[in-house]
Order: C-alpha cells, then structure tokens, then sequence
C-alpha cells in the first residue's frame, strides 16, 4: 500500500508547497482547508502532475468538532494516515487590550487545540505500525514573548514545546516528530496581517518554497527542530543568553511599523 499525508491548511504558502514535495515522492494526499474551490484547482494539478490519490476535506479547524469530524471521515474510508502535517495557523496584530477576543480565541483554538487533537486521533495507529512521521509547523516566534501579537506568539512557543516533548516521548516507537520553526516568510501572511512595514518583514524574507523545502528534508531525517536560514538558527540561539526583558523589548521594535504604529488591531489571516 501506498503511504498518505495529511496536509492542514494546504491551500496557500507553506503548506501548498509542501503538497508538491509529498505528491513528488509518490504520497497519496488528503488536504484540508476552508476554501473548497481553492483545494479543487489543487487537487487537479497534483493529480494531472504527479498522478496521485487526493482526497479534500472542507473544514474549519478554528470550530471544535472539526478535528474529530476528519478523524472519523478518513476511519469509515478506511484511509490510513502516515503523515500528518498540521500547517493550519492564523496571526492577529495589534494591541491585546483592543484586538478581537473572538478572533483571539479561534487562533488558540486553531494554532494550539486543533493541533493537538490531530495528533491525539493519529498517533495511537502510527505507533501500533511503528512507523510515522507528524510535522508541526510553528515560529521562530515560539522563542521569544511577541509584544503587539502577543496570543500569536504564545500559541507557537507551544506548539514547539509540545513538539519537542512528544519527540522524546517517541523515541525508539518509529514515530518521529518535527517543529518547522520559519522566520518571516512570503506567504501573503504579512500583507493580509498589515505587517508589510514593519522592520521585522522589511529586514528579509525567505520564499514559502524554500522554507517548505526545508522543512520536508528535516522531517524526513526524524529532526525534531529545523530552523530554516542561518540568521533565524542565530535568532533563536542568541536570545537564550539575553535577558528575557530585553529579548521582549527587541521584538516590540522590529514588530512596530517603521513609522507608525497602531492604535487598532489589524485584520487577522487563517491559512
């Protein structure tokens, strides 16, 4: 039998790219995202290019119900997952005291519960396989307290840390876990987030390919942490030996739009 992954948030940046590089190596497919029309043109460019299996599921993943619905869609087809990729995850900037609590409670809902309770449904076959592999995409935002998207930042540095202490938990299973940490990366997540100006995109960005790319190679050697581009691995190494106020104090600067900042949340973006 031919091996599946199962993509979150498939249907832009990285999380499209990445559908190429499993649809490339032979991986029957199931992509999940809100956009119906988008993930049809999808699927037919996969398929005609790769000639591959793909199956589409619509959903939400910021409603509750929504993981256990996937769950138990892929269990009455009899699909076996080998691969998950949770990739799904939105930002919101501006202050915490004005942004939308709603919409700040859908991202913890996305970012966070969705994301572990896709692993909690896939996990348990992969190990009685002993084989498997689950992709978490988080941040380099998981290093450090994000001033003016500070419920986005804290979402992520989860997302590393549960990671991290389910890699070790799995080892010697067969299952291998990865966090993708990318810095700022051209996803269209920073126009639609009004991030454009601010001297944290406006310092560089990688291309959602290469982070995509990047990430697959880890993945594939059981990595538990890939870090794409050397100045994000000295990023991350350098706040380790900052003071932590200093560290938050950075990231307010470089999250500030160089001439303004503002007094209003700026519109949220789900993937």
């Amino acid at each position: 039998m031919g091996k599946t992954a199962l993509i979150t948030g498939a249907s832009s940046g990285i999380g499209r790219d990445l559908t190429k590089l499993f649809a490339r190596d032979g991986y029957d497919l199931v992509l999940v995202a809100r956009s119906e029309s988008v993930l049809s043109r999808l699927t037919k460019e996969l398929q005609e290019q790769f000639g591959i299996s793909v199956k589409v599921i619509v959903k939400d993943l910021a409603l509750p119900a929504s993981p256990v619905e996937i769950y138990e869609e892929l269990q009455k087809e009899s699909i076996r997952v080998n691969v998950l990729v949770n990739n799904a995850g939105f930002g919101l900037y501006g202050f915490f005291s004005e942004t939308d609590g709603q919409a700040e409670w859908e991202m913890i809902q996305l970012n966070i519960a969705a994301l572990t309770q896709l692993t909690k449904l896939f996990l348990p076959a992969m190990m009685e396989r002993g084989e498997g592999k689950i992709l978490n995409v988080a941040s380099m935002a998981a290093f450090q307290p994000g001033p003016l998207m500070a419920v986005y930042y804290a979402t992520k540095a989860y997302v590393l840390s549960f990671s991290e202490a389910l890699a070790n938990e799995l080892q010697g299973t067969g299952v291998s876990v990865t966090a993708l940490c990318p810095g700022p990366t051209s996803t269209g997540f920073e126009k639609r987030a009004g991030l454009e100006q601010s001297k944290l995109f406006k310092s560089g960005t990688m291309d959602s390919e290469t982070v995509a790319n990047i990430g697959y190679v880890g993945l594939m050697q059981n990595k538990t942490v890939v870090i794409p581009g050397l100045k994000n691995k000295l990023m991350a190494f350098s706040v380790r030996f900052l003071p932590r106020n200093t560290v938050t104090r950075i990231v307010r600067m470089v999250q500030g739009k160089l001439k303004h900042e503002p007094r209003t949340p700026s519109q949220n973006i789900k993937a």
